[in-house]
């Protein structure tokens, strides 16, 4: 079982007050917690443990997978590799994430590869969340990696949030999509201090009329670096759009390089990309209204992060 220190955790990664229902797989300190697995959806441990193989049966509705991860003990350092399996004609709420409490002087960190193999017309919306805690000198560290195959007309929605507490992290997502395939990802960010920040995307549209919006929210504050690498190739008639908008505050800094490829004369690609800091006149607006400066900064900043 989970100690409260790794309950207020799973609370902030995966909203979990208690047990969820439907199948889940919780995984603390480098060794599995908890699970539960439903007539539809199973969970199997990987024969060497460095993971788990999530498989959903074709026609599964309404129905979700929670499987989040946190870490409570300074100096772990761990690889998990997910592979999820999901059947045609799915509808599937997969709720992943990590939060690390680091209170020692040594690293912790945690690198989740996930793997997702989409079915025909299976619709899936998939949550990351990532959280650090703990007053300990040892960093907290999260390297994601995410691997998408979309059969023909799947949809996946991605919701990939990361608001306080990881010193470094690289996000990693690479995605293919086949014939009237659409993915569709929302990435939330903030850094502050000396934190580190980079995402890079790949999406690969190869079938026809495949489509695919990356679109990324992000704030950098301090002395804190942030780097959004986002590649759209457009094997074919196809629809892709990426967008970066990013707030940069104090001695923060922000690159963003977009990639757009196209193969086919048909392929319609879009990248837009905007970094800057706060208006003054938004602040002075607020500040009438009778908040401070720096509560008119954190309105402004939770209402761009939603």
């Amino acid at each position: 079982m989970v100690d409260e220190i790794q309950k207020r955790l799973l609370e902030e990664v995966a909203g979990l007050h208690e047990m969820p229902e439907g199948a889940y797989n919780i995984r603390a300190n480098g060794k599995m917690a908890s699970r539960n697995t439903t007539a539809n959806i199973d969970i199997l441990s990987k024969e060497n443990g460095s993971g788990i193989d999530v498989r959903i049966k074709a026609g599964t509705k309404n129905e979700s997978v929670h499987i989040p991860v946190v870490l409570s003990e300074s100096g772990l350092k761990e690889v998990v590799n997910n592979d999820f399996y999901i059947g045609d004609d799915c509808e599937v709420t997969i709720v992943a994430g990590c939060g690390i409490d680091n209170c020692g002087v040594q690293d912790a960190q945690h690198d989740g590869i996930h793997r997702f193999y989409i079915g025909k017309n299976s619709k899936i919306k998939y949550v990351e969340k990532h959280y650090g805690s703990g007053d300990g000198k040892g960093k907290r560290i999260m390297n994601p990696g995410t691997e998408v195959h979309m059969e023909e007309g799947s949809v996946l929605e991605m919701e990939m949030v990361q608001i306080k507490g990881v010193d470094s992290t690289i996000r990693t997502t690479t995605a293919d999509l086949e014939q009237g395939a659409k993915l569709l990802i929302r990435e939330r960010l903030m850094t502050h201090g000396e934190q580190t920040a980079v995402s890079v995307y790949e999406v690969n549209l190869n079938g026809e009329s495949a489509n695919a919006d990356v679109v990324s929210r992000s704030v950098a504050k301090d002395a804190s670096y942030q780097k959004f690498d986002a590649k759209i190739v457009g094997n074919i008639s196809c629809h892709g759009h990426a967008e970066c908008d990013a707030i940069i505050m104090g001695n923060a800094k922000v690159l963003a390089v977009p990639q757009l490829e196209a193969n086919h004369v048909d392929a319609a690609l879009i990248h837009e990309a905007a970094i800057g800091k706060i208006a003054g006149e938004q602040i002075v607006k607020l500040m009438t209204l009778g908040l401070t400066e720096e509560e008119a900064e954190e309105q402004i900043i939770n209402g761009f992060l939603k």
